[in-house]
């Protein structure tokens, strides 16, 4: 894998980001985030994460809009990473497509 600068890198978020990488299952991230964020946080991070599926499914914003409860301006943004941000949407969406217990369709 190659070298990546993250404009957000910091002590402080790698162990955040090392705590994550040791949850072992979906419960434990329930407890976890249930913990570390409010719940519309949370939700707000899942609803993203559901703008890109979408819109790598090529669905329309107002498609979306209605499927999801996202403002345009999400959509927006969500897009404008799937094309020019960090690559991370694409990444994560490309590993759980291959995972054939999730419906990457929702």
């Amino acid at each position: 894998m190659s070298s990546f600068e993250s404009k957000i890198k910091s002590p402080e978020l790698d162990i955040f980001f090392k705590a994550i990488l040791e949850l072992k299952n979906i419960d434990e991230c329930y407890r976890f985030f249930e913990d570390v964020a409010t719940i519309n946080e949370v939700k707000a991070l899942a609803q993203r994460l559901h703008v890109a599926a979408l819109l790598k499914n090529k669905k329309t914003y107002s498609e979306i809009a209605e499927v999801t409860g996202a403002s345009t301006a999400t959509i927006s943004r969500v897009n404008r990473c799937l094309n020019y941000g960090s690559d991370g949407y694409n990444t994560v969406l490309e590993r759980l497509k291959d995972n054939k217990e999730i419906d990457m369709n929702y």
